[in-house]
């Protein structure tokens, strides 16, 4: 039943497409259309498409922009290995700050490796 209201809502107003990996599970890439990116509408060529930011965090203030790329709606991967090796007390400030805004926002922080933190909106979820 639920299924069949999908399907035809599909036609309506989105595109979707299934995408099966052997050995893997089955996902469903949804084109959301008029996704934006940084407060701006999408263009066509990168509609249905999410930003994927990386940066790298060597001090406290630089998690101004690693927010401010969050709070835009991109995914960030964040290498802390600098900050890890030069002063572990600003390192817990560092993430203690990013880890209070993006359970505001409703988003996820996840450690991935020793030197990575994956941070993403709440459009996203992280399946562990």
């Amino acid at each position: 039943m639920v299924f069949k209201r999908l399907k035809d809502m599909k036609s309506n107003f989105i595109s979707v497409e299934k995408s099966v990996v052997p050995g893997e599970q089955d996902y469903i890439e949804v084109d959301v259309g008029g996704a934006s990116f940084g407060g701006a509408k999408a263009s066509p060529a990168r509609s249905g498409k999410m930003g994927i930011v990386i940066e790298n965090v060597a001090e406290f203030g630089d998690t101004e922009k690693v927010l401010k790329a969050l709070r835009e709606g991109n995914i960030v991967l964040l290498k802390v290995k600098a900050l890890k090796e030069k002063d572990l007390g600003e390192l817990k400030r560092v993430v203690e700050r990013l880890k209070r805004t993006i359970l505001a926002q409703n988003g996820d922080i996840v450690g991935v490796e020793q030197d990575w933190l994956l941070l993403v909106p709440e459009t996203v979820v992280v399946h562990r």
